[in-house]
């Protein structure tokens, strides 16, 4: 995600939809997750770069998984997060403050570079794609919020009606076709998948 102060976190990012009891969200939650891990394998990465990586969940997954390979979470600063970092410790696992903007990695030093559920945050999405796409020499793996479905069933639960429906902390709105095409600019797109209501796409790079 893009740099910011602490207090500038996108509060559409402080929802714990891994850890949520609700049952609807749990059910699109288990859709997403089985993709995610689909793509992941199809990507089959030695090391992984997780960018907006928030309180390191899937970081600390993916890190379990590629033991002992590397794994390295970045997102904004927020002591919040930190705490979170600090309890997700393994030898193979980082956590880092870090402009996604801006990446402190060397060209082609990740397998796979994911960002599930942070372009549509930032001010600047190619920037940070560019980003991504550099420090890769395998796979971009990302995810954004199907639009305009996102914002019609926020409407349809009645939240952030005052916003059409849109989620606080949006800045970026992309249909498939049109994530696919902004996508298409960085690598070949070879996967595109739909969990319900998500847009997901596994890239090739380099």
């Amino acid at each position: 995600m893009s740099a910011a102060p602490a207090a500038d976190v996108p509060t559409g990012n402080t929802f714990d939809k891994y850890g949520s009891e609700n049952p609807v969200v749990r059910r699109l939650m288990a859709g997403f997750e089985r993709t995610l891990d689909e793509l992941f394998t199809q990507a089959a990465p030695a090391s992984v770069l997780d960018v907006g990586c928030g309180e390191g969940v899937l970081s600390q997954q993916w890190a379990a998984r590629l033991d002992p390979g590397r794994v390295i979470g970045i997102d904004l600063p927020d002591p919040k997060l930190e705490a979170e970092w600090a309890l997700r410790g393994a030898p193979n696992l980082g956590f880092s403050a870090m402009r996604a903007e801006q990446l402190a990695f060397a060209d082609d030093e990740f397998d796979l570079v994911a960002a599930t559920e942070v372009l549509e945050h930032v001010p600047d999405p190619r920037r940070v794609l560019s980003e991504m796409a550099r420090v890769a020499h395998g796979h971009l793996l990302v995810s954004v919020p199907h639009e305009p479905l996102w914002r019609v069933l926020n409407v349809a639960r009645g939240a952030y009606l005052r916003d059409l429906g849109n989620t606080p902390g949006h800045l970026n709105h992309w249909s498939r076709r049109g994530f696919v095409a902004l996508l298409a600019d960085f690598g070949q797109v070879v996967e595109v998948r739909s969990p319900f209501p998500w847009t997901m796409l596994l890239v090739r790079v380099g």
